[in-house]
């Protein structure tokens, strides 16, 4: 283990002070500066593997129209795929 934390990479990216939600809140609210956490990446990342949870669920590979937010190859599969109910 000691061999392991003397060759650790190095920091690529800054680290968030306070966390997650706390760098989120802020960037939304106190200084308008970018959260740590790009949306830009995070977004199409989270939608790739929410897709592949619905290729698992259905056994077969799907075909993916983003911009329709559909499966074409695979109909049943878009049973899966619905925006969320939310209430205000």
């Amino acid at each position: 283990m000691k061999e392991f934390l003397k060759k650790r990479p190095p920091k690529t990216l800054p680290r968030v002070k306070g966390g997650h939600y706390w760098d989120w809140i802020q960037s939304c609210k106190a200084d308008g500066r970018p959260a740590s956490s790009s949306f830009g990446i995070a977004g199409p990342l989270t939608e790739a593997v929410l897709l592949g949870n619905v290729a698992i669920r259905t056994g077969k590979r799907i075909e993916w129209d983003s911009e329709t937010m559909r499966v074409t190859n695979l109909p049943e599969a878009n049973q899966y795929i619905r925006s969320p109910q939310r209430e205000f």
